[in-house]
This record gives C-alpha cells, structure tokens and sequence, in this order.
C-alpha cells in the first residue's frame, strides 16, 4: 500500500470510530439523523470532501443512508456484513492479512483440540467415509464440521468472519489428500494431540 493510500485508510479509521462514538455518546437509534458534512468536518481534522468520500463507502456498506434534500441517517445495520467492514476500513496491509491467516490457523487448530475431547466414535467414522467419498475436499468445508462437533459458538463465529473475509482476497482453496484429512481423523480417534498438531502443522507447512 503506498503512502496515500494508507493515509486515506487511517483517515477513514478515524471518521468511522468518531461516528461510532458520537452514535453512542448521543443514543442515536437506526432512522436518526447525523450532523451533516459540514458539521463533521469541524469536529475532525478532515476536510469536507473526505468526510463526503467516508459517508459514501459507508452508505456503500449499508450502514447509513442519505435521503436527498434531508440528509444522511442512521440505518439498522444489526446483522450487517462484518467480513466487508474489515477488509474496507481495517485490513488495508499486508501485515493484517497475514494476521488474519494466522489467526484463522489458531482457531482450527484449536477447534481440533476441542473436538478431540467431545467427538464420539460413530462420528470419526461418519467423518472418515464422508472423506473416502468426496472428492477435492477443501480446507474450510472440512474445518465447518470439526468446528460443528467441537461446539463453541465463539469459536464458530470468529472462524465464520475470518473465513469469509479470507475467501473475499480472492486466494485459492486449500485442498488437501484424502490420505491427510484421514490421519487428522486417526489422531483425533487415538486422542493423540501431539500426532494432531504434528499433522496439522505440516500440512499448513506444505499450504
């Protein structure tokens, strides 16, 4: 990212969480109105046409709305897309992209220590014919089900997000041998973590 870029991104950064904080220090509700360009670029060291560009990729987004000859209001964004929030205003860098992955990665790899402790043997089983029966299995849609049997909703949702957000930089799919998601499932059956994450950490190696 050049240097301008990265200027216009912190730019955007701020005017956003300014926002934020003026919605709930003032308990701005969706169908509210917001101060207007002028208003905005007073109360932040921003010229007018960058608040202009700031509030177009934010009604861009779905979150607010401007109404000609009535101004710019609040939109009920509960349940909005949070991967196109990130990936616009936040991981603008290289390094955060990385980060994302390696986060991503964390969670799996934890997700399949939590598994190991609740999976039932009829499942390893059911796991491992769905695998001998499939061909080109990818990494995330065999990920969803380990992360559906170790059942932390927390761990589901940040895996949801961070996935999603991965899929929209448009990288390829991981897709890995028969023969590896077969051996995560031995040492998942054997309750062997060290063979797991010997396993895992390989195949991320080779990814």
């Amino acid at each position: 990212m050049n240097e301008t870029a990265s200027k216009n991104s912190k730019l955007y950064v701020d005017i956003v969480n300014h926002l934020r904080d003026m919605i709930n220090t003032n308990g701005l509700q969706p169908g509210d109105k917001l101060p207007s360009e002028r208003a905005l670029s007073e109360s932040l060291p921003a010229g007018r046409s960058s608040i202009r560009e700031a509030l177009r990729a934010l009604e861009l987004l779905g979150l607010i709305e401007t109404r000609k000859g009535e101004g710019t209001f609040l939109r009920n964004f509960e349940g909005h897309n949070l991967v196109e929030l990130i990936s616009t205003f936040i991981l603008q860098n290289e390094k955060a992209k990385s980060d994302v992955l390696e986060t991503k990665n964390y969670i799996q790899l934890n997700a399949l220590d939590i598994a190991m402790g609740k999976i039932a043997d009829n499942e390893v089983e059911a796991l491992k014919n769905w695998v001998k029966h499939h061909q080109d299995i990818n990494e995330n849609e065999f990920f969803i089900k380990i992360i559906n049997i170790a059942d932390n909703f927390l761990i589901h949702r940040l895996w949801t997000i961070l996935k999603e957000y991965y899929q929209s930089l448009k990288f390829p799919e991981i897709i890995w041998a028969k023969e590896d998601y077969l051996t995560i499932l031995h040492a998942l059956e054997k309750k062997d973590q060290k063979k797991l994450w010997q396993v895992y950490k390989e195949l991320k190696e080779r990814s």
